[in-house]
C-alpha cells in the first residue's frame, strides 16, 4: 500500500502561503474593522420597523392602484356591453327596414318589367364614371 506524502507544515499554514489572513467569518467586508457597524438593540429594531412600514405603505399603494385599475376595467366592460346591445338592436332594426325596402323594390320591378334593370345599370355607370374622374384628378 502506498503512503501519502505529507507536505511540510509550512505549506499547510494558510497565512504562510497567502501572506494575509482572511476575517474569521470567511467573508471580507468593505467596512473598516475599527469602525464596524454593530447594531445596537433598540435602534436596530426601530430601523427595521421603519423599513417594514415603508415597504407596507408601498405595497398598499400598489394594491390600491391595481384595485382602481380593476374597477375601471369592470366599468368599461359594463359600458361596452350596453353599447354592443344597443348596436345589435340598431342593426336588427336596419335589417328589417332593408328587407322591407328590398321587398317593395322587387314588387315594383315585377310591375314594370325589365326597364328598372336598365336604370340601375345606367346609375352604376354614372357613379363609376365620377369615381374614375375623381381618382385621376387627385
Amino acid at each position: 500500500m502506498s503512503q501519502r506524502i505529507r507536505p511540510p507544515s509550512a505549506l499547510r499554514d494558510r497565512s504562510a502561503l497567502l501572506g494575509v489572513t482572511p476575517p474569521p467569518s470567511g467573508r471580507s467586508s468593505p467596512f473598516d474593522r475599527s469602525s464596524s457597524y454593530e447594531p445596537s438593540g433598540h435602534r436596530y429594531v426601530d430601523d427595521l420597523e421603519n423599513q417594514n412600514d415603508e415597504a407596507l405603505e408601498g405595497l398598499s399603494a400598489k394594491v390600491k392602484l391595481l384595485k382602481d385599475i380593476t374597477v375601471g376595467i369592470g366599468n368599461e366592460v359594463r359600458e361596452s356591453t350596453i353599447q354592443l346591445s344597443q348596436m345589435n338592436d340598431a342593426f336588427t332594426e336596419t335589417g328589417g327596414i332593408l328587407a322591407g325596402t328590398f321587398r317593395r323594390m322587387n314588387n315594383m320591378a315585377e310591375r314594370q318589367g325589365c326597364r328598372w334593370l336598365w336604370y340601375i345599370v345606367f346609375l352604376i355607370l354614372v357613379f363609376w364614371f365620377f369615381i374614375v374622374v375623381w381618382w385621376f384628378r387627385r
